[in-house]
This record gives structure tokens, C-alpha cells and sequence, in this order.
């Protein structure tokens, strides 16, 4: 393991680097306030086991990261974009395949518009279009309004989440005990659940940190460029994106909206997979990524 700090601007970025380093680079971009402990030691080992260089980070405000009042240091997508870019400059990485799950896949397609030469490949999971305006949906769920974009809206699952992590807990042990819940929700019921793992990962992840206390910076996060969604039809970095078929934030067929967005792009769906990433999807998981990672080296010359 190589850790290295990445400086974007003055902020901090802790990172770290598992696998070999002959292999390629494959860079994991986590969701919305979450660590590099979001993506599991276990599912990080099925990606390095088949070749590949896997570095993961704490984005900005979250983790060993540089963490700020954001009232008083506002930032956006952009910024989060720059970051990743950073975190591969910190690595010595001139292009890496990217993938990015539910926020971080705003993040993997902004990347795709304005760094495409740093990707040799992306994939999208648990996430939508740069087009869809996922703040005004979440908004409509609560007040039982109709999609307007004819994607479904996400699930009432989500309202549950959102009850539960409003609610006050005592102490960090009923903190790890409502993580662990959430993550059962969002999972859904469709694949096993196992607590226990998401016990060790989540407490994993407040030892990372050095508190239990959870991120929030990144639910202040104004919306994103909804407006360059037309730009994706120029991106010829080779694309996946995979669906999760019992996803309650992004659920079918959002997955295979993104998909039409970007000219070439596979569609991968799981059964029963959830928005989570519970050790039962992890094989099918990585078989998908490493299936398309594995499949695409750096681009021809000239290639946008």
C-alpha cells in the first residue's frame, strides 16, 4: 500500500494506492460525504487480485481529508472534478480507468468532458445523467409530486433513509447501529445482508476518520451542471454503466438513460443489487468493472 497526500488548491486529499504497481491504474471515486472506506477492503482485494492498481481517496471534507466549515469555503462539482484529477497527478498517473458510484458518477462524467485524456476507461454505477435534476426529484417524493423528466422518481426507501439519519442517537455505537441500518435499507431485499460486515466497514471507516461523526458538507453541494448533459454525446472514452435493479436512488431504467448519453456505452445491470455494496454483489461487481477495465488501454492517438 502507497499512501500519498494529493494538493487541489489548499486542499487535502489523503489517498492511497493497493495492487501492483506495474498494473494499470484504476481509480475509485466514492458517493456523496463518503471516505475512501466506502469502497470495502474485501471488494478492493477481487480488483487487485485480477490486475489492477486500485487507488481510493477521502474527497474534500470527509475521511484524512481536508475538512472546513463549508458555509464559510463553499465549493462544487467543479471542484470535486479537480480533485480526482489531483489525486491521480499525486500518483504519478498520466491516465487511469475511472469508476465512480451514485454522487461521485457527476463527478466521472464531468471528468469524461474535460479531462477525457486522464481516462482510459468509466464506469457509472448507482447513479443518473449529468440531465437529471436528482435535488428536485428527491423534493417531489416528499411532497408525492410526479416525475417530470418520465424516469421514475427514487423510492420511498430513501425517505426512510433520510427519517433514520435525522433522527438523534446516543453515543457512537447507536451512530455505527443506524449506519448499518441505512445500509440495510438502501440494500433492499433482494441479496443477502449481513450486518456484521457492514459493522466492521462502517467502524472501519469512523477509525479512518477519527470520529464517528458523520460528513454532511456535500448535502450543501449546489446542483449540478445539468445544462453540459448535451456535451456527453462528444465523449469517446469507453463507457459501462451499471445498473442496480432494486436501486431505490437511481432505479431502472436511469442506468440505461446514462447510457444512451454517452455514444458506445455498455449497459450492465445486477439482479437484486441495491444502493449499497453488501459482499454478495461483490463478485458480479468486479467481474463487470474488470470486464471492461481490462478490455481498453490507452487511447489511439488523436482521440478526443
Amino acid at each position: 500500500m502507497t499512501e500519498r497526500i494529493a494538493m487541489s488548491g489548499d486542499v487535502r486529499l489523503w489517498s492511497e494506492a493497493l495492487g501492483d504497481p506495474a498494473d494499470p491504474a484504476l481509480l475509485l471515486i466514492a458517493g456523496g460525504n463518503q471516505s475512501s472506506r466506502a469502497w470495502p477492503r474485501e471488494f478492493v482485494g477481487l480488483l487487485t487480485a485480477a490486475g489492477l492498481r486500485v487507488i481510493r481517496y477521502d474527497h474534500r471534507d470527509t475521511g484524512r481529508s481536508t475538512v472546513r466549515d463549508f458555509g464559510e469555503q463553499p465549493y462544487g462539482y467543479a471542484e470535486l472534478t479537480t480533485d480526482a484529477v489531483a489525486v491521480l497527478d499525486a500518483h504519478d498517473v498520466a491516465a487511469a480507468h475511472v469508476v465512480a458510484m451514485s454522487m461521485g458518477t457527476i463527478t466521472g462524467q464531468l471528468l469524461a468532458l474535460d479531462h477525457s485524456r486522464r481516462l482510459l476507461s468509466l464506469t457509472l454505477m448507482l447513479g443518473g445523467g449529468l440531465d437529471i435534476d436528482f435535488d428536485g426529484n428527491i423534493e417531489r417524493l416528499f411532497k408525492g409530486e410526479p416525475s417530470v423528466d418520465g424516469l421514475p422518481l427514487p423510492g420511498r426507501p430513501l425517505l426512510d433513509v433520510l427519517a433514520l439519519m435525522s433522527a438523534p442517537v446516543d453515543g457512537p455505537e447507536a451512530e455505527i447501529d443506524r449506519r448499518v441500518e441505512r445500509a440495510r435499507i438502501l440494500s433492499g431485499d433482494q441479496v443477502p445482508f449481513d450486518p456484521s460486515e457492514f459493522r466492521r466497514w462502517e467502524q472501519e471507516a469512523a477509525d479512518h476518520a477519527g470520529t464517528v461523526a458523520e460528513p454532511i458538507a456535500h448535502h450543501m453541494l449546489a446542483s449540478h451542471p445539468r445544462e453540459r448533459a448535451a456535451e456527453l454525446a462528444r465523449v469517446r472514452v469507453p463507457t459501462q454503466v451499471v445498473q442496480a435493479l432494486n436501486d431505490p436512488v437511481a432505479p431502472p431504467p436511469h442506468g440505461r438513460h446514462l447510457a444512451g448519453l454517452i455514444p458506445g456505452a455498455r449497459l450492465v445491470e445486477i439482479p437484486g443489487m441495491g444502493h449499497a455494496l453488501p459482499g454478495a454483489v461483490h463478485a458480479p461487481l468486479a467481474a463487470a468493472i474488470t470486464t471492461h477495465t481490462l478490455g481498453h488501454g490507452p487511447h489511439p492517438q488523436g482521440e478526443h
